[in-house]
């Protein structure tokens, strides 16, 4: 299997790479964030440029949104679990937000 392609992280995997993002949490079996911005508009655009970097993967998150927090669960359906596309998107939305 080619880093391109998904792959289920088994637990120990899942809890050494959820280990080095920051706030990232495992919650029924999803690794989970929430963003909070100052206002809509700024956590509207954060949520723009997450789904054009999710669309080039290929990998979507599932998210929730109201006024200025951003609540995001990844998981991948493909494997029934938490894969290495997962954490990938997780690195990107964090660097996203910083940015």
């Amino acid at each position: 299997m080619s880093e391109d392609e998904y792959r289920k992280l088994s637990q120990n995997e899942i809890e050494q790479e959820v280990g080095k993002l920051q706030n990232w949490k495992v919650v029924n079996g999803k690794i989970n964030k929430t963003f909070e911005f100052d206002d809509f508009v700024q956590a509207f655009g954060f949520m723009t440029k997450v789904a054009m970097n999710a669309e080039r993967m290929n990998h979507h998150p599932e998210w929730f949104n109201v006024y200025n927090r951003v609540r995001i669960d990844l998981v991948t359906h493909d494997v029934n679990g938490i894969s290495n596309y997962d954490i990938e998107l997780a690195r990107i939305i964090d660097a996203i937000a910083k940015a």
